[in-house]
């Protein structure tokens, strides 16, 4: 079976090659820097007592330099557990939680295909810079020198222009032999059933080439020149090359400045990276227009420990950060965290860079706090605590928060930290619940956090506590399905349109709530033909099976639990990408399971062949999974992050 290259780079992204060789090896404790993700051993391909083979996490690679053998994660597999390439490739795929790619006769000539579409990106890369310098790109360079940017700097991040035309880019391919479908799937055109003619999808707009890990161009970002557009951002749609929640703009020169050091920094959009850059900090990069997603935390993790977040000072600013941070807080282990830098209100990296020099946003960066100190900040923040009841639920707050981080140790020191900083909150208050002694470094309400809403002491902040509280992992209630499988269901309840695109798929799709299992068979049903039907014959259709009850329940949990993507109210775009990130939880959980079952199985049937090795090595997978499952499952608890994007609502307002 051939796989495609950006499947490989995906696994290689999702699995340090550190976790891969770790199995089979015993790190040397006086050379390995875990921090740096930088690993020593003895050779487990020749005997030697002192510590020459070298694995880096950073650029997936291993060598030794003793027998002077190198290579990445399949070549280690492929070499030392003697697996052809295809089993490698399953072993890390299942390893990062990696679905492999079903069986396909056309796998070949779609990987052709995809390596055409990355020439045609390439093309229109190109159209777009020629744009940039043509007569017609005049005001798009106006903008750019307002902005402040060399033309070093353009020609680094390959800005272009695409020309106030429906068809110039269209045109232009078409011309160079590119095929109408080709240009199609590339996204660079608006095209559908009721569009009779296809048109460009960028016009009079700044372009910003986004690249892949191997630094191709896959898709696009265009700024607004004219005002009164209704979208001044706007990204490439999805296509076989981008899948925007898997990928950070600036990524790749980021992680290649990060060779000679320094702090990677994820800011909110492509002028603060390239400002930045331009200053001299060549180590930020940017989600693309979206809430940060577990897969772009993971990337960032594969080649630093503790990257810093930047946020805007506002009140916005503000719920991203108690977003990612509550994404965050059950991926975070030993090595492996997130800090929080705050920008000054009203300011912008580009802004601090140009009026105040790279130094000020140094010290931002020097000075960013660490999640738990935003955690205590938010929570301690978010009330008066004159009365034990108001504060034994601040402490239970906290249980709740820290008990969702899946590594045992870091979870423990949290609780720790945790305590201590109650201790130090409520200690100097009288026992008749009076105020707090000293002006503590912890009051809530108060300034020095960087985290509490102005003048909101006695309002509650929007954080992880709310979220907890609504979901149905914290009530127990067992009379609703997991609130995962009500996303899913009714995000395609009310977004029908989307199993038209996927309906094989999808099709497949099983659940453990009957109720789900039933609305879903009936979704499918209605689906089959390949139109989606209108919402009255949607209604007729699940009356008549008598589920109008159980849809209006579901409906209610999500509500209920703010997961406004699965609502009928979002737009489509945020309702996929929320789905999208939902569905990999679901089948990720499920395969798990699974994999639980035939470890169990192989437990037993080593245990009735007196195999203690066999035994300790399967105890330990089991373990490994058994720890994953606990995390997935806790990260029920904060579900509602998966879909908090634009804030859209159909009709793109």
């Amino acid at each position: 079976m051939r796989f495609s290259p950006s499947f490989l780079d995906e696994i290689r992204d999702r699995v340090s090659i550190s976790d891969v060789i770790g199995r089979h090896v015993t790190w040397d404790r006086k050379k390995t820097n875990v921090a740096r993700g930088d690993y020593w051993a003895c050779c487990p391909f020749h005997g030697e007592n002192t510590p020459s083979f070298h694995c880096e996490d950073k650029k997936g690679r291993y060598h030794c330099f003793g027998c002077g053998v190198t290579g990445d994660h399949f070549r280690f597999l492929t070499e030392f557990e003697s697996l052809n390439f295809p089993e490698a490739v399953e072993r890390i795929a299942d390893m990062g939680g990696v679905p492999l790619p079903a069986p396909d006769p056309e796998a070949e000539k779609r990987q052709r295909q995809r390596a055409t579409l990355e020439d045609v990106m390439e093309m229109a890369a190109q159209f777009f810079e020629n744009g940039l310098q043509s007569a017609g790109g005049a005001k798009a360079r106006a903008y750019l020198r307002d902005r402040g940017l060399s033309g070093k700097t353009i020609a680094t991040f390959r800005l272009g222009y695409s020309a106030d035309s429906r068809n110039a880019l269209k045109e232009h391919l078409a011309g160079k032999g590119v095929d109408k479908r080709q240009i199609e799937a590339c996204g660079l055109v608006v095209h559908g059933q009721d569009i009779a003619v296809s048109y460009d999808r960028f016009r009079d707009r700044i372009m910003f080439p986004i690249l892949s890990s191997r630094e191709r161009v896959i898709a696009f970002g265009g700024r607004a020149l004219s005002p009164g557009v209704p979208a001044k951002y706007l990204n490439s749609n999805e296509t076989e090359l981008f899948h925007k929640s898997n990928v950070l703009f600036n990524y790749a020169r980021a992680r290649r400045a990060l060779g000679t050091g320094g702090t990677l920094i994820a800011v909110e959009g492509y002028m603060d990276v390239i400002a930045l850059h331009q200053a001299g900090i060549e180590t930020a990069v940017a989600p693309l227009g979206t809430a940060l997603t577990e897969n772009q935390l993971k990337l960032m993790w594969k080649i630093t420990p503790s990257p810093v977040l930047c946020f805007d000072g506002d009140e916005a600013g503000q719920r991203a950060a108690s977003r990612a941070g509550d994404l965050a807080l059950p991926l975070i282990g030993p090595g492996r965290t997130i800090r929080f830098a705050t920008l000054p209100e009203g300011k912008d990296p580009d802004d601090l860079v140009r009026e105040e020099g790279r130094q000020a946003f140094d010290r931002l960066v020097e000075s960013a706090r660490p999640l738990a100190d935003m955690l205590w900040a938010r929570e301690a923040g978010a009330g008066v605590y004159e009365t034990p009841e108001a504060r034994a639920e601040l402490e239970a707050r906290l249980k709740q928060i820290t008990g969702l981080i899946a590594d045992e140790s870091v979870r423990r020191h949290y609780q720790q930290a945790m305590r201590e900083r109650l201790n130090a909150f409520f200690g100097g208050r009288s026992s008749g619940g009076g105020r707090q002694k000293g002006g503590g470094n912890f009051r809530p309400g108060q300034g020095g956090s960087g985290f509490n809403r102005p003048g909101a002491a006695n309002d509650r902040f929007v954080g992880a506590s709310d979220k907890l509280a609504r979901s149905a992992v914290v009530r127990g209630a067992s009379e609703l399905p997991s609130l995962r499988e009500t996303v899913l269901v009714m995000t395609v309840f009310n977004q029908p349109a989307m199993l038209i695109a996927d309906f094989d798929e999808l099709a497949s799709l099983e659940f453990d709530d009957k109720i789900v299992t039933r609305i879903w068979r009936v979704l499918l049903d209605l689906t089959s033909e390949g139109r989606a039907p209108e919402r009255e014959k949607l209604m007729e259709a699940f009356a008549a099976e008598g589920l109008s009850e159980q849809i209006a329940r579901l409906e209610a949990q999500i509500r209920n639990a703010r997961v406004w993507t699965a609502t009928d109210a979002a737009a489509a775009e945020d309702a996929r990408e929320a789905f999208r990130q939902a569905l990999a939880l679901h089948l990720r959980t499920r395969a798990l399971k699974w994999q639980k079952m035939e470890l169990e199985r192989d437990i037993a049937e080593a245990i009735d062949g007196d195999d203690g090795d066999g035994i300790t090595y399967l105890l330990r997978a089991l373990s490994e999974v058994q720890s994953e499952l606990t995390r997935l499952e806790q990260q029920e608890a904060i579900i509602d992050g998966f879909g908090v994007l634009s804030g859209r609502v159909r009709g793109g307002k």
